[in-house]
Order: structure tokens, then sequence, then C-alpha cells
């Protein structure tokens, strides 16, 4: 009896506690600085129609999504029927080292975006380190890390000695150093295998890595061999690897990079629909303009430098001299801004001869001036077909990233929203739900993510308001920092960091781990 007394006590007092708690969320609910956005367009970011409603931020939280009344004490945004969209979520970034040195983050926050996931192409830090930098600089955007292939290589082979391939006790050195950063929160493995840091690595070498990295759970995410001459054996290769680890692989800024390829977009996708079809968890990201941004010496896929004949191909298949532009040019600043073609003319050589020179200067400049930070060169060349790229990106397993930093390559300021205004207003070759989903839910789906991209209780309040008859980008070659317009309002947990194309000052970025 007195067992069976202290039970009913014991539900009691439960019960009461239960009662209590439920009181003092409520007042709490109603007494702490919540925000209300109301009178919106949802469009939530899984695809979904749009749906008018109002959201209710909490802290850095979304608390409640639909047809919401005000509470006492809270502020008040009336969205004015604006589209009011997940954060973007950039899936291929080079924007941490801008929004450190400019802290108000224009270049993400004009665009919308609210999360950079960087570590591409083979090159990272180390998780730790950027911890630790996160915490001294804070950022306006979020931040999630790969760890790169090449960035191993450097440290386990020497950063002058990697135009080769490894040894096995030198993969094994990368494997055990890989493995560390996953259990740090990496995403998984990158690699830049065009570039000349991972050129040189042999098929087997990369399956090794990215084992460790399926092994973890994680993903793997390339900047293929080749984009234009060995295409078809680079798209072979991370095929393979997706089918031998069984882990989602990813192809970075997927393009066709050779005129005589152009208009081929259809078949390309056919091979990757084909190797889904047989289990591999191939997707791609893309960012929507016809021109790359690089080293002039990714124009040489042989690496010979000095080939007139290479440089011949390159001047005539991999871009065109009259329309690319040098950006970066540490030995020769006035050469930046003018196009391939235009510096040939001015030093009296043929288009082909100006690429082997403009190589070599730089070169010779690296050699002189070993203490030299910085990128000395990089170009921004036109070698894809509109088509292709609208191809690309209409693909249902293709996200959106901008590849994008501070630099003279306009996507840095303006790949999100030149999507929302080219190719959803103007072109229409997909829905406005649609282009959000490939910018939000289902980035976050493949990076896995799971408490962002999404508008719903529970998720953070990454934000963006925005108008869809007006969104567009403004960025261009010669003027590539340009805002954008119709972005009229970014938050980043629940803080806003933009309003009416200016920074609040506020830094709210976290790093965000697997």
């Amino acid at each position: 009896m007195r067992k069976f007394i202290c039970i009913q006590l014991t539900a009691a007092i439960l019960l009461l506690h239960g009662s209590l708690f439920a009181q003092q969320k409520v007042v709490n609910r109603k007494n702490s600085a919540t925000t209300l956005i109301s009178n919106v367009k949802i469009i939530d970011g899984t695809g979904a129609l749009a749906k008018f409603g109002a959201v209710r931020i909490l802290g850095d939280q979304i608390m409640e999504v639909g047809d919401l009344k005000t509470i006492k004490n809270e502020t008040i945004i009336n969205g004015k029927g604006l589209v009011l969209a997940p954060g973007f979520i950039d899936a291929h970034s080079h924007h941490l080292g801008d929004l450190q040195k400019k802290s108000a983050g224009l270049s993400t926050a004009n665009q919308g975006i609210t999360t950079i996931v960087i570590g591409q192409d083979g090159g990272s830090y180390p998780m730790d380190s950027l911890e630790k930098d996160m915490k001294q600089i804070p950022v306006v955007a979020n931040v999630a890390s790969y760890t790169g292939h090449s960035s191993l290589r450097e440290e386990v082979m020497g950063e002058n000695d990697v135009l080769r391939k490894a040894t096995q006790a030198e993969v094994d050195k990368m494997k055990n150093i890989l493995a560390s950063e996953l259990s740090k929160g990496a995403l998984g493995l990158s690699t830049g295998l065009e570039y000349e840091q991972a050129f040189y690595s042999s098929r087997d070498e990369v399956l090794q890595l990215a084992q460790v990295a399926a092994n973890a759970n994680t993903r793997y995410i390339s900047h293929i061999r080749s984009e234009d001459v060995t295409m078809a054996d680079a798209l072979d290769e991370i095929i393979q690897i997706g089918k031998i680890t069984k882990m989602p692989v990813q192809i970075s800024h997927i393009k066709l990079a050779k005129k005589s390829d152009w208009n081929t977009a259809p078949a390309i996708l056919a091979q990757l629909e084909k190797a889904r079809a047989e289990g591999v968890q191939i997707t791609a990201d893309v960012y929507p303009y016809t021109f790359w941004n690089s080293t002039l010496r990714v124009l040489f896929p042989a690496r010979d430098y000095t080939n007139m004949a290479s440089a011949q191909l390159a001047v005539t298949q991999l871009f065109d001299p009259t329309a690319s532009y040098i950006v970066q040019y540490a030995p020769q600043p006035s050469y930046v801004g003018k196009t391939v073609a235009a510096i040939a003319k001015e030093r009296n050589e043929s288009e082909a001869q100006t690429l082997v020179s403009l190589v070599a200067i730089a070169a010779d400049f690296k050699d002189k001036n070993p203490g030299y930070k910085g990128s000395i060169e990089a170009i921004a060349a036109k070698s894809m077909s509109e088509s292709d790229v609208s191809k690309f990106m209409q693909w249902p397993f293709t996200v959106i990233c901008s590849d994008g930093n501070g630099g003279g390559h306009p996507r840095g300021y303006g790949s999100f929203t030149r999507i929302l205004g080219k190719y959803v207003r103007e072109d229409k070759i997909m829905s406005l739900e649609t282009a959000i989903y490939k910018m939000t839910g289902q980035t976050a789906s493949y990076l896995g993510i799971k408490d962002r991209g999404i508008i719903e209780a529970g998720k953070k309040a990454d934000l963006v308001l925005l108008n869809p008859e007006t969104v567009i980008d403004h960025a261009v070659i010669g003027n590539s920092n340009a805002l954008s317009t119709g972005i009229a309002m970014v938050w980043v947990n629940g803080q806003l960091i933009y309003k009416n194309q200016k920074a609040t000052g506020l830094k709210p970025g976290v790093l965000i781990k697997r």
C-alpha cells in the first residue's frame, strides 16, 4: 500500500513538474526576443510549391512556420509579399579568405549565401586551424570544409616534391592524417586532379584515400583530372571511385571545356544516369557562367608549357583568346583586365606564343620571388557553351555553387542571383522552387547537414528575403564586385547580416562539422 501511494505521489509530482515546465515554456516564448517575418511567400527548400505565411525566429532557430499571430514584445518584419527562402548553401566555394579580409562579407551576403563549403579542389586547412581561425576572426557566413588531397600530399611529400607519384609509405601517412581530419568534422575528401599538386597522383593513391573517406561514412568531391582533352577518362575515374567505395561522389563545377565537345552535355548526363542506375551515387555542382577562372597552366593538359603545338590547341579548342581576360598577373599588373588576344597584339606575338610567354614569365617571377603571397597569375577563360551550362544546371542531381571568391571572376559576387534572375525568371529553364531547392535543401541533404537548408521549426534560422521579380546579378569582368539587386535581407543563425545592399556588421557564422 505504501509503495502504491509513493508511486501515485511521484506521478503527481511529475505531472505538476511537466505542467509548470509547459507554463514556463509559454512564458519564455512570450518574453523572449522573437522576430516574426510576416506576409511572405515561403519557398521552404524542399522543392514544394510556395505558400503564404510567416516565420518566427527565436535565437538562432526557426521556432514556428505558418499562419502566425504576433506575440508580445516581438520584432515584426513585414515581408511585403516577397519570397522567404532558406539561406543559400554554396556547394563549392573559395570565399573564406575574402570574408576574413573584408568583414562585411558582401561577396556572399549580396547573393544570399549563408553557408560556404570550402576545402575544394584538393586544397584545405586542418580542421583544428580552421576552428581556431573561426574563433579569432568571426565571419558572416557559416563554414564547412572538406579535407584536400593536395594539402595532404604537400604535408607528407613536401610542398616542392609533389610532381611525382607518392610511395605507399607516403600514401599510408596521408590516410592516417585524413582519418584524423574526418574524425574532427571534415565533410570528406576533395581532389583537384587537374592541378600540379595532384596531377601526378595515381588512380590507386586517390582510391586508397577515398576508401578512408568511405569507411568514415563521408563523401568524395573532385575537380576531375580533365574537363577537356581527357574528360572521358576523368569521368571514368570518379565513377569507378563511387562504384568501388560505394560512397557519394560529386563532380565539381561540371563543364565541357573543349570546343569540339560543346553541345554533348546530354551524352555526358546519360553516362552519369547509367552510373546511377548501376548504384553509383554520383552528383555534380555547377556555376552559371560560360567561362572559368584558374591558372594559365591548366590550358596545357600535358603540362608541356613550352610546346607550341599544345599552345595552339589551347587557343583554338580550350579557350577563346578574344573573350578571355587576365584577372591576376603579378609580373606585369598592366595585363590585368586585358584579353589574351589584346596582350598578343601588344606584344606583337601570335596568341599561342603569348600564352607560352605568359606562363614562362609567371614561372620566372615565382622562382625569383619565393616569398610572394597570393596568386601570381589567373585567367577568366571563355570555354563553355550556354546550352551545356543550362543542361547541366537542369539535371535533377546537380546543385548550385559559385566556385568563387572576392577575385576577378564575377561568380564570386553573382552566381546565385544570376541563377534566379537569368535562368529562372528570364530563360525559364526551371521553376523558382526547383532553383531554391538546388541551392538549399538538396545541397544540405548531399552534405549531410541536418539542421539547415529547409524552412522548418527546429532548423537553424539561415534565411533570405528576396524579390523574384527584380533579383539579378550585376558583377562582370572588370567590375566583379558589383552588388546584386533583389536580395532584401539575409539572416545567419537568426541574426540579420545584410539589408538593402548593406552589411549590418554582425558576424554570426559558425563552423559546421560533419
